[in-house]
């Protein structure tokens, strides 16, 4: 039979190929060419190894799911801790991978049709159609994701077709004498001592541009539990030189922030002020009525709301009515906003939550302050920076979940830098500090920009 025309472009393939290893796609199954059949699937699609399905719907959504593991139809539970779920985002952008939660099968190696997690069936009864047992009301197990991301709540099928992930086996590079050939970082680090000192001093040896300004003022939004508290703590402690827990921070499904925080720095316990204030707020959630408000954050930026303010979510904050006339110093406003995203979680994020940020950051925009995003937990996300960290300029997962945070927040791939928070170590790590100091001296060259670009308004 001739080949079969596959319905994914070349960019597209080219953006999914790296998700799954060194591999190209060949197409085994087509159902507008084979039938929306289970028997057609199988016939075509047994004993072929690590397979990708790719859905497409009237809607515009491309997804599916990938699974290194045979279909045989052995009516075994099938393990698989490779298996995720993906989408392209409806606007565009890269792809958007969800994994498969540990402990969970993927599949039941049955005659039916391409299933993942027990929970989304492919051609269901034979017909162009998903079933989404969590749509139907069932608790999400093995996959957590976002029905209107993933397919955008519309079930019907208007293709499904399945290709085989083939590895590509490279030809054995000639031995060259001139030693082992390293990974290629896509960002350049120097994971020494020496530059460790050298952005301390930068960072202690700053000076606003502004004579008005002593000290910069840092805002960090985030959802809950994505580290603005552990971020704070983590650069108290580098410059404390031991481990520090001056902010409230853990694990809790609602925010332990309540207050709005302005926390100083100093060099060390008796040493100078540093020149920036790193203010914590209550975090970021999903749900009307609950965690900041973006009306309040507006007010923080503005210089508005005082330090300790304690935060209602069901009442923003209004201002004095004696105090409204008088206008905040530029000492008192925000001169750079910094969102904190957890990277293990950012497949995982709701559509709402999404809007909220966007809607945040349209807002930050009006006021003309710059924005960066750190990218937390990578130590988590990827077993190889977990290994070594040094290796999280190097990991291909990383730079695409980058990636996906610059096309899912609308920042530019610069501006999202990968660093790990202190939570349970007991001595710093140079290679963990080097990634916190980098991600502040970028924090005070924005706010460097912001000020200038003030002045110059003001002259």
């Amino acid at each position: 039979m001739a080949s079969l025309p596959s319905r994914l472009t070349k960019k597209q393939k080219q953006l999914l190929c790296p998700m799954l290893g060194d591999v190209d796609l060949t197409l085994l199954f087509k159902a507008s060419v084979h039938g929306y059949n289970a028997a057609a699937f199988h016939k075509n699609c047994d004993c072929q190894g690590p397979t990708l399905l790719v859905a497409y719907n009237s809607s515009g959504h491309i997804y599916g799911g990938y699974t290194s593991k045979d279909y045989n139809q052995s009516r075994q539970n099938i393990i698989d801790s490779e298996a995720f779920l993906f989408y392209f985002p409806i606007h565009g952008g890269n792809p958007v991978t969800i994994k498969i939660a540990p402990g969970y099968n993927v599949r039941i190696d049955d005659s039916d049709g391409p299933s993942f997690g027990q929970e989304l069936y492919f051609m269901h009864k034979n017909q162009p159609y998903l079933y989404d047992e969590g749509h139907m009301g069932y608790k999400r197990g093995s996959f957590n994701y976002d029905a209107l991301n993933l397919y955008g709540n519309n079930t019907q099928l208007c293709e499904c077709e399945v290709y085989k992930a083939n590895k590509i086996v490279n030809p054995p590079v000639p031995q060259v004498t001139a030693g082992p050939v390293k990974e290629k970082p896509w960002r350049n680090i120097l994971w020494t001592e020496k530059q460790k000192q050298d952005l301390m001093k930068c960072i202690k040896d700053h000076k606003p541009l502004v004579s008005s300004v002593n000290r910069v003022r840092i805002l960090m939004i985030g959802p809950v539990g994505a580290g603005k508290s552990s971020f704070f703590n983590s650069i108290n402690s580098i410059f404390m030189g031991r481990m520090t827990n001056k902010a409230m921070a853990g694990s809790s499904g609602t925010s332990l922030t309540t207050q709005f925080r302005t926390y100083p720095l100093k060099d060390g316990r008796e040493g100078k002020p540093l020149p920036f204030v790193l203010c914590d707020t209550m975090g970021l959630e999903e749900q009307t009525g609950a965690g900041l408000d973006i009306e309040d954050i507006s007010s923080i930026i503005q210089g508005l709301i005082p330090d300790r303010y304690q935060f209602n979510p069901m009442v923003p904050f209004h201002r004095d009515e004696q105090k409204s006339s008088r206008p905040s110093s530029l000492q008192q406003k925000i001169h750079c906003v910094v969102y904190m995203i957890d990277a293990t979680k950012i497949s995982l994020m709701s559509s709402k939550l999404e809007e909220k940020l966007a809607a945040i950051r349209k807002k930050v925009n009006s006021l003309s302050v710059p924005q960066i995003v750190l990218m937390t937990k990578v130590d988590e996300a990827c077993p190889l920076v977990e290994e070594d960290l040094q290796k999280v300029y190097v990991s291909s997962y990383i730079k695409t979940k980058v990636q996906e945070v610059s096309s899912r927040l609308g920042v530019p791939v610069s501006c999202v830098l990968p660093v790990k928070n202190y939570s349970q170590e007991l001595e710093l790590n140079l290679n963990c500090d080097l990634l916190l100091l980098t991600a502040v001296q970028q924090m005070l060259n924005y706010a460097e920009d912001y000020l200038d670009d003030v002045d110059a308004n003001v002259a």
